[in-house]
């Protein structure tokens, strides 16, 4: 039997998008889902992903078809672990539960192939604690949505090949991903440290009267954050002056939230019973904000930055 093929064992909106990039960079895929009923909708989840790559012109026609012709779904990854060149995990995120997955993996598979976790919260030292070979073991957090956002942080543990995660990460590159490299094995990764660090301050500045939610919101948007995907914090550094960043956080630094816990904002948010949008209210009132919308909106400026961002790459390649 050769052993060629991706193995994602999850089967939800996660586990779907991933496997769509994997068939897309002509990997034979198999999607493993043990719900029947859960199993039943990842064609429809794929397809949503493939169709929303080719009507935006991210992917061929052609390429699309040769990608759903790649895929098969499946129920026990036991069936399929001959086949496995690499596996991805993209189940609940429950620590016990991906920890007995890990294990179980890990005894049946040949001690070279690497077995990733897409965990956004856990850390892979705890999952891998039950695997008797955590050297071939990383996290590979893939960003929602997983068919569309470029980041993948590949996490090591201080038992985790380096060779291996070297090999994760140019794996996923050959994907059309941009995975970065993540040394230590620390509570929110890389990326999620940033955002943490951004919500921190952006509650603060709602708790204090400095402005309001949609104003924190629209400096962010229109600010900063519409030049990050070309323009990255430290690269405005370098840009304005290291001299003159020095100068600023010196000023500012001190007036920000240093806080260790969540701002009191959410706890009161949470005393009433508003958690956001799956309950109506949180920051804002979504019963006259629409997510569908927004989400849409998203999704849809995702798209216009990647095209930008590859045939920026394209030119810079033919230069």
């Amino acid at each position: 039997m050769r052993r060629d093929s991706v193995m994602i064992v999850g089967g939800g909106m996660m586990g779907s998008g991933i496997a769509a990039i994997s068939a897309i960079a002509g990997n034979p895929t198999i999607l493993i889902e043990s719900s029947d009923q859960a199993r039943e909708k990842c064609p429809e989840r794929l397809s949503g992903a493939l169709d929303e790559l080719a009507e935006n012109g991210l992917i061929s026609e052609g390429t699309k078809a040769l990608a759903i012709q790649n895929i098969r779904y499946g129920k026990n990854p036991e069936e399929y672990c001959g086949e496995a060149f690499f596996v991805i995990e993209a189940i609940v995120e429950n620590l016990a539960a991906k920890q007995e997955l890990f294990a179980r993996l890990d005894g049946l598979l040949p001690e070279d192939i690497p077995i990733v976790s897409n965990t956004s919260g856990l850390r892979i030292t705890e999952i891998a604690a039950l695997a008797k070979h955590p050297e071939r073991t990383a996290t590979a957090h893939f960003w929602f949505p997983a068919h569309l956002v470029p980041l993948v942080e590949v996490v090591m543990s201080d038992k985790t090949s380096l060779s291996m995660a070297e090999w994760v990460v140019r794996t996923l590159k050959a994907w059309g991903k941009a995975p970065v490299l993540v040394k230590k094995d620390l509570p929110g990764q890389l990326a999620n440290r940033i955002l943490q660090a951004v919500i921190r301050e952006a509650s603060h500045i709602v708790e204090i009267g400095l402005a309001s939610a949609e104003d924190v919101d629209t400096a962010v948007k229109m600010g900063m954050g519409i030049r990050f995907p070309v323009w990255g914090p430290l690269e405005h550094v370098d840009a304005v002056g290291v001299d003159l960043c020095n100068s600023v956080q010196n000023s500012v630094l001190p007036s920000i939230s240093d806080s260790h816990e969540a701002n009191s904002c959410f706890a009161g948010m949470l005393r009433e019973g508003n958690l956001g949008y799956k309950t109506g209210k949180g920051f804002y009132d979504w019963s006259v904000k629409d997510m569908d919308a927004l989400a849409k909106l998203r999704n849809e400026f995702i798209i216009h930055a990647l095209k930008k961002i590859r045939s920026a790459d394209s030119s810079g390649s033919k230069s």
